[in-house]
């Protein structure tokens, strides 16, 4: 297979890793929209190259020259802003590219913090499988014996590992899917119970471990039961278990709270009305229709430390870490095979390698991490897509994708 049909191939599958959580419900009226032009001059790439964080990133002889093409010219009708880091044998490299905002188009800030969507359930899986190390939770052990009352009396047994490998079967909500509704209730909060009981109104696909549906229930779930186990919430549990041990200083759950604190670009969304299309800033906006699935907001550097950590088996021990790297013996939904871990998801190239990889998609932002098991070549980014929750991935996200797999 030619790089560029490897590139192709690769790109698609990472896409089809997308899926698209639909956020709660709201009550604020949203904000003024503003036309998509005209826009600050597009800047260059390199606004920010080489690890702004201080975080160690050397170049060594890794020619950046793809990734740099990939994210130029920001910001455009696609996306504002683009942070990326790649790690390879040769070297690393972190540039960034686009404003921190569409009104003073003041560049990409440096420690910028973003939201980091589904990535979330990375984290989550390692919480709950560090309580597992330590035997406070049992993989095999049932949902309904450790939340008792938050499944109904007759529902199949649901075990913790299913909610990690999303063969639990928990339905999902109904969601609205307008984005009008979602931008007119984008302050609404929502507790986790009562996402579960909202989901729980629909019938359930499958029966717990006879297939893979990738969705947010199970890890909300497993939210609940970290913080039932340890006592504490489940922003307390991250930040002691994960962030402070390992210097994670931009990670953090964000509770009730729908700003990001600290430095940050802007994430804005494109919206159709009245036959004009114009970007609604969409910033601020409550997290917590996907509590310990889709809220955590973290930076590029604490990803790859954490994510580099974890490869390493420094967050999470043998033989729990297995389960981030075994995809279950089922089919998904649609007949293929399962794609998902605990956690993670795999991505299988032409030549044999697996990436290990997680995406996430909140309105106004992209993310995603990857790294080979041995975490020898890793990938981080974030973009401020105008259409981040899109049916189709991001063309500054396709470009970047893309690039790195070609630095592979």
């Amino acid at each position: 297979m030619t790089i560029m049909n490897r590139r192709t191939v690769a790109a698609a599958a990472l896409a089809a890793l997308l899926t698209v959580a639909v956020p709660g419900a709201a009550t604020a009226a949203p904000r003024a929209t503003a036309p998509l032009g005209p826009a600050p001059a597009p800047l260059a790439a390199d606004q920010v190259d080489n690890d702004p964080s201080g975080v160690d990133c050397r170049p060594g002889t890794l020619d950046p020259a793809p990734l740099r093409a990939a994210i130029a010219g920001l910001p455009d009708a696609d996306a504002t802003s683009a942070q990326v880091r790649i790690t390879t044998p040769d070297g690393c490299w972190t540039g960034t590219s686009g404003v921190r905002d569409l009104r003073t188009g003041a560049p990409v800030p440096p420690h910028a913090r973003f939201r980091v969507g589904s990535v979330t359930k990375v984290f989550t899986a390692a919480l709950v499988l560090q309580l597992a190390a330590e035997g406070r939770v049992d993989l095999d052990g049932s949902v309904q014996g450790y939340l008792p009352g938050l499944l109904p009396a007759d529902y199949p047994t649901v075990t913790v590992r299913q909610l990690l490998d999303h063969t639990s079967g928990i339905p999902s909500p109904t969601s609205p899917g307008d984005i009008g509704w979602q931008l007119a209730h984008r302050y609404d909060r929502w507790t986790p119970e009562q996402i579960v009981r909202a989901g729980l109104e629909n019938p359930r696909a499958f029966d717990p471990g006879e297939k893979q549906d990738y969705t947010n229930m199970g890890y909300i779930v497993a939210g609940l039961l970290v913080e039932k186990v340890t006592g504490h919430t489940y922003e307390q549990e991250l930040a002691r278990r994960i962030a402070r041990p390992l210097g994670l200083r931009d990670t953090y759950g964000p509770g009730d709270d729908p700003r990001i604190r600290g430095p940050h670009a802007h994430g804005y969304q494109a919206v159709t009305r009245d036959g004009a299309t114009g970007l609604v800033d969409a910033t601020v906006w409550s997290q917590t229709y996907t509590p310990a699935s889709g809220d955590v907001i973290s930076s590029l550097a604490d990803l790859d430390t954490f994510m580099t950590a974890l490869f390493a088996g420094r967050v999470v021990p043998e033989p729990q870490l297995t389960e981030m790297f075994t995809l279950p013996p089922v089919d998904d939904v649609e007949g293929g095979p399962a794609r998902y871990s605990a956690g993670l998801s795999a991505m299988p190239l032409d030549d044999g390698t697996i990436l290990w990889a997680k995406t996430g998609s909140r309105y106004g932002y992209l993310a995603a991490v990857a790294s080979t098991r041995d975490g020898r070549f890793r990938v981080e980014y974030s973009i401020t897509a105008t259409d981040a929750k899109g049916e189709e991935l991001s063309a500054t996200a396709q470009a970047v994708i893309a690039a790195a797999l070609g630095m592979a």
